[in-house]
């Protein structure tokens, strides 16, 4: 059975440097676009899923092109509402070796921020759903979004659907005190939730203890007990954390760790990659949904895990926001071939 899952946020168009040049070298912009529910709904239909995404856009061209640039590559986008005048923006400098990359968002007033409760049906959009996804991106674009989000999860939670929540923290959309009088009530709806260690300190609250990942140093007993305050705290299914050790911007390793209610005492563990990075943007969104297909379609939790993580490490070789990878490319990487060598 193809399960329909449904995710809900902004898209944007994204203008990025070309190669590793910096903003003020650079003459012209690689186009594409991109943005966290997006993002999820684009691996998801590569996975082979009904891959509903919901949001508003403009009516004119840019507009369009962002609708075109999503079926592209399968996502439904029936429920994407038009309207508003212009679609939000961000420039991404790649960062590499020592030097960071840099992201500078053009979003505010976007058609989405500006969206009203009545441009969405959650009863039609719901209707046969099995899985339902967003992040906390979502409710920072404003008030009115927060009340339609709290509609659609009390919606989906009525019809039985399962909804994630990737805790997704930004500091440039709002501050950690409004983030957690947001997020917090939020979690009632939510069943399976994805965080790093910022995300759940600065949504919800829950420090980590001294690990610094600035220094690619990692206690891992503190995120087994930060796992376990956070299922126990919010009454999650599942909970994951990943785990990203950054040697610099070019290289990281990367893991994760999820809690569920199959395995109370000891988290799973997964596998850990050393990615040579060529594109990170959108890794954390590639695991989301590598844990969303991996938790609908295998019954061991662990396999499902090493699924996300897999993934996740071959999305941050891959240049833009999707995630362009079969299952079973993801597969082949899990089961243990990360050999790199050409397929002939």
């Amino acid at each position: 059975m193809t399960h329909k899952v449904v995710t809900f946020g902004e898209i944007m168009l994204r203008l990025s440097t070309p190669g590793f040049s910096r903003f003020v070298q650079s003459s012209n912009f690689d186009i594409t676009y991109g943005g966290g529910e997006a993002n999820v709904a684009a691996s998801l239909a590569q996975y082979r899923l009904k891959s509903y995404f919901v949001s508003k856009l403009p009516h004119h061209e840019i507009g369009q092109a962002a609708v075109n640039h999503l079926r592209k590559f399968g996502v439904n986008t029936n429920y994407i509402v038009r309207g508003g005048e212009r679609i939000g923006i961000y420039f991404l400098e790649t960062g590499a070796s020592q030097r960071a990359s840099k992201v500078i968002y053009d979003r505010s007033n976007s058609s989405i921020s500006e969206a009203d409760k009545n441009d969405f049906d959650w009863d039609n959009i719901f209707e046969d759903c099995k899985w339902f996804h967003w992040t906390g991106i979502t409710p920072a674009l404003g008030n009115n979004i927060q009340i339609i989000l709290k509609e659609a999860l009390k919606v989906a939670k009525a019809k039985n659907v399962t909804v994630s929540c990737d805790l997704n923290f930004r500091k440039k959309l709002w501050s950690t005190k409004d983030a957690q009088s947001v997020m917090k009530p939020l979690m009632e709806y939510v069943d399976v939730c994805i965080a790093n260690e910022e995300d759940a300190e600065k949504s919800l609250g829950e420090k980590l203890g001294s690990t610094k990942i600035e220094e690619a140093a990692i206690d891992e007993k503190e995120y087994f007990d930060l796992l376990h305050v956070l299922k126990e705290k919010y009454n999650f299914s599942s909970v994951a954390i990943t785990l990203r050790e950054s040697f610099s911007a070019s290289r990281n390793g990367w893991s994760a760790l999820m809690l569920d209610e199959k395995e109370c005492i000891n988290p799973y563990r997964s596998k850990k990659y050393d990615i040579q990075i060529v594109d990170r943007v959108g890794g954390g969104d590639s695991f989301a949904s590598g844990l969303i297909f991996g938790l609908l379609n295998y019954d061991n939790t662990k396999t499902a895990l090493e699924f996300a993580v897999a993934a996740s490490c071959l999305k941050q070789t891959i240049l833009g926001d999707f995630n362009h990878v079969s299952v079973d490319e993801v597969e082949k990487l899990m089961c243990g071939d990360a050999s790199g060598r050409v397929e002939r």
